[in-house]
Formats: C-alpha cells, sequence, structure tokens
C-alpha cells in the first residue's frame, strides 16, 4: 500500500482537494487572537469569529469569507510556515514541519468526529464574537488553544 498524500507531498505538491482535506475541523485558527504590540506575544480567546459555525467548526461562508471578514488569513503553503499563531496540533503546520498527522485527525481515524472526541475541537467552547464588547476581549483569554496534543 503507497503512503498516504501528506507523506508523500509537499504542501505546493497537494491538489485542491488534498489540501482541504488536511484540515481536521478543529476551527482553532477561527478564534479571535490578541497580539502583544511590544512582544509580538500571541494570546487565544474563545471569542469566534462571527462566520464560524459553533456546531460543525465551519465557516458559514467559506468560499467568499474575506468579503464578510477582510481580515480572514488565507491558509497557503507559504503562509503556514510563518504564521506564529497556529496551533501546534495544526496539520497544515505538522506537514510543513515535516511531522505526521495525529491518530485524531479525520484523515488517519477516516471519522471527523475523532478531533472533537480528543478534545481539539472548538465545538462548545466559544462565544460568538458579536456578544463581546472589543475592549473587553482580554476577558476571554483561554490557553487551550495553544496547547499541543499529547
Amino acid at each position: 500500500m503507497s503512503e498516504p498524500f501528506w507523506r508523500r507531498k509537499r504542501l505546493e505538491e497537494m491538489t485542491p482537494g488534498e489540501w482541504e482535506s488536511l484540515c481536521d475541523g478543529c476551527a482553532r485558527c477561527c478564534l479571535l487572537k490578541l497580539e502583544d504590540e511590544d512582544t509580538g506575544e500571541i494570546d487565544y480567546t474563545c471569542l469566534s469569529c462571527k462566520l464560524l459555525d459553533d456546531e460543525t467548526c465551519r465557516c458559514s461562508h467559506y468560499e467568499n469569507r474575506r468579503d464578510y471578514v477582510p481580515d480572514c488569513v488565507p491558509l497557503t503553503p507559504e503562509s503556514v510556515r510563518t504564521i506564529r499563531w497556529l496551533p501546534q496540533t495544526c496539520a497544515y503546520r505538522l506537514v510543513a514541519e515535516g511531522r505526521d498527522l495525529y491518530w485524531w485527525h479525520p484523515l488517519v481515524s477516516g471519522d471527523p468526529e475523532t478531533v472533537v472526541d480528543a478534545g481539539i475541537s472548538v465545538r462548545g467552547r466559544t462565544v460568538p464574537e458579536e456578544q463581546a464588547n472589543e475592549n473587553d476581549w482580554e476577558d476571554y483569554l483561554v490557553d487551550w488553544p495553544a496547547r499541543g496534543y499529547r
């Protein structure tokens, strides 16, 4: 049996379908983040992008998301190598670093619910950004999105 595509191909070599399937659906990248202007330190909040469906952990307007959220950062082979806020568990980051996917990734497990079962998904853990005043975002800081998986 041949190796799975994420072990054989570099990110740049993947088809659009392969690229999209690398997303495990955790939605951690859809959480709002705060960056300290002096230190560059990134802190996560439990506030979710207004386009995130908390139940499915999918973007409600994925194809046109930048029309609604102009500062949405698209993931590309180049950007995943430089974005500091991508979680340690992100498949794009793992593959870019030459590492393998975790057991709970749907491409490995065959089940999209294992990302939830493993506690990686944001499902049920978010607050829609519209419910918080931007001046109060620090009240919503959390550390779990930045943690790796053990």
